[in-house]
This record gives structure tokens, C-alpha cells and sequence, in this order.
């Protein structure tokens, strides 16, 4: 479960960010998830609230933010959500279905991924200071 080690690593972060500022705490913290990132948000809440424990994170409140997964086709310039699992073949001239550049966000027939794959911080709230977010990370 990937999910433990992306929630340790948040929760590293935002700790370590609130001990930098100076924080008695962390009230919130938002993620950005994409779509393709493979993330199961009920696993992750599951294993933030874990990670949290004995850092200033503990009791925070995780929210995540999905983000859908988008395309776009080079060749004449359709935009689309490509779905889950993703069809990256576009839907009015039918190219990109096949070649492409593994890990490029370019699949054959000049299609470009223009979203789904995030995993960021997003912002965090100190606990205490409603009115006063930590600095956005990503």
C-alpha cells in the first residue's frame, strides 16, 4: 500500500514546516491528487491519521483535492477527460492510440496528458492561526 509512504512523507514535510515556523500545530492540510496518481483517498486518509501520530500533524484534518485527468490531441487541438482506466485516443480524430513517449505525458499521434498526475501539497493551516496558511509547497 503505497499510500503509507505518501502520507509519511506528507506528514514529514508539514512537520517539519510547523517546527520551522514556529507552529503549536497543523489544523489542515490540503492535497492535490490526480486522478492517474493511483491513490486510494479513503486508504490515504486512513494512513495520514496513522502518520500523524506524535508529530504536530496529529488531529489535523487531510482534504484532498481530485483533480481530473485531462488530454489534449495535437493534431487538432480536441480536449478531453480521459476517464479511468485513461483512453488516451482522441475522441474526434481518433489519433494517439498507439507509440508515444513512456513517461513524456506525449502518447503516439502527438496527444499530450495535460493533468491527472499530481500528488502535491497544497497549502496547510497552522493550528491556531486560522487566518494565517502556511506557505503553498509544489
Amino acid at each position: 500500500m503505497h499510500e503509507m509512504s505518501i502520507a509519511a512523507a506528507v506528514v514529514e514535510q508539514v512537520d517539519a514546516a510547523a517546527r520551522d515556523h514556529g507552529a503549536p500545530g497543523v489544523a489542515r492540510v490540503r492535497l492535490q491528487v490526480g486522478e492517474l496518481a493511483g491513490v486510494v483517498p479513503q486508504a490515504l486518509d486512513f494512513c495520514f491519521e496513522l502518520a500523524c501520530a506524535g508529530t504536530l500533524v496529529e488531529g489535523a484534518v487531510l482534504q484532498t483535492e481530485q483533480v481530473a485527468a485531462r488530454a489534449r490531441c495535437g493534431p487538432c487541438a480536441t480536449e478531453w477527460d480521459v476517464g479511468m482506466p485513461p483512453d488516451l485516443g482522441c475522441p474526434s480524430c481518433s489519433g494517439g492510440v498507439s507509440g508515444g513517449i513512456p513517461g513524456s505525458g506525449v502518447s503516439g499521434g502527438g496527444v499530450e496528458l495535460l493533468s491527472g498526475r499530481e500528488l502535491q501539497i497544497l497549502d496547510v493551516e497552522w493550528a491556531g492561526h486560522p487566518d494565517r496558511p502556511a506557505e503553498q509547497k509544489g
